[in-house]
C-alpha cells in the first residue's frame, strides 16, 4: 500500500531541502518534516523535543496494536486515517470516559484522564489542546495503566507552558513541542508519522 500522495513526497523533499542538516536521528527526522508539512512553519524545528527512545517505544507500540488515547474529537479525526491504512489501532477520545458537564473550575478531559488511562494501559496518548488532561496523566501514578508514549502538544497560553515543564521533567516517553505551539492537527500529524514509519518497517 503506497501511504504518500505525490504531493506530499514533493513537500518533504522540499521541507527536508529547507531544514538543511541537524542532529536528529532518522524517525525523528520523519516525525519534524509531518510536523512542518502540517503546521506550514519552518520554525516548529526549533521548538521540537525528543526524550530518550521515545520513537522506538512509539514504533513498538503502535506495531504491536496498541490503542491511541486523544484528547479531543479533533485529534482522533486527524489520526483515524492513518491508523486504518496501517494498523489498525483503535483509536479512542478520552471525553468516552468524561462527564457530561465540566466540574467547576476543571475539564472533561482531565476528569475522563485517569479512567481512560486504566481502560487503555500502553497506550500512546495524544494532548493537543489540554493541558489540564496533560497535568491529571502527569498526576496519574506509575505502573500498568502507564502510557507507551506521550505526544504532548498542547496549544494555548494558560497553563500550556505549566504543563510542558512537568512533562519535560517526567520520565514519561515523551515527544513535545516547548512554547505556546501545538493542536490537534499537530499531535495527529506526530503520530501519523510513526505510524507510517512502523509500517513502512514492518518486515
Amino acid at each position: 500500500m503506497d501511504l504518500d500522495h505525490p504531493i506530499f513526497s514533493e513537500s518533504v523533499r522540499r521541507i527536508r531541502q529547507w531544514l538543511g542538516p541537524n542532529d536528529l536521528d532518522p524517525v525523528q527526522q520523519e516525525v519534524l518534516e509531518r510536523l512542518v508539512h502540517s503546521s506550514g512553519d519552518l520554525a516548529i524545528a526549533a521548538d521540537l523535543r525528543f526524550s530518550a527512545e521515545a520513537c522506538a517505544r512509539g514504533l513498538q507500540a503502535l506495531a504491536a496494536g496498541s490503542v491511541i488515547l486523544t484528547d479531543t474529537a479533533m485529534a482522533a479525526a486527524a489520526v483515524t486515517p492513518m491508523s486504518r491504512r496501517t494498523f489498525a489501532n483503535p483509536v479512542r477520545s478520552i471525553l468516552e470516559w468524561a462527564p457530561a458537564v465540566a466540574p467547576p473550575g476543571g475539564t472533561r478531559t482531565a476528569e475522563g484522564m485517569a479512567a481512560a488511562l486504566a481502560a487503555c494501559p500502553g497506550a500512546v496518548v495524544l494532548i493537543g489542546s489540554a493541558p489540564t488532561a496533560l497535568e491529571r496523566l502527569l498526576d496519574q501514578p506509575g505502573g500498568a495503566s502507564q502510557p507507551a508514549l506521550v505526544i504532548g502538544m498542547p496549544v494555548g497560553f494558560v497553563g500550556v507552558a505549566e504543563s510542558k515543564r512537568r512533562l519535560a521533567a517526567s520520565d514519561l516517553p515523551q515527544i513535545r513541542l516547548e512554547g505556546s505551539k501545538g493542536g490537534a492537527g499537530l499531535v495527529g500529524a506526530a503520530c501519523n508519522a510513526l505510524l507510517r514509519r512502523a509500517w513502512l518497517d514492518r518486515f
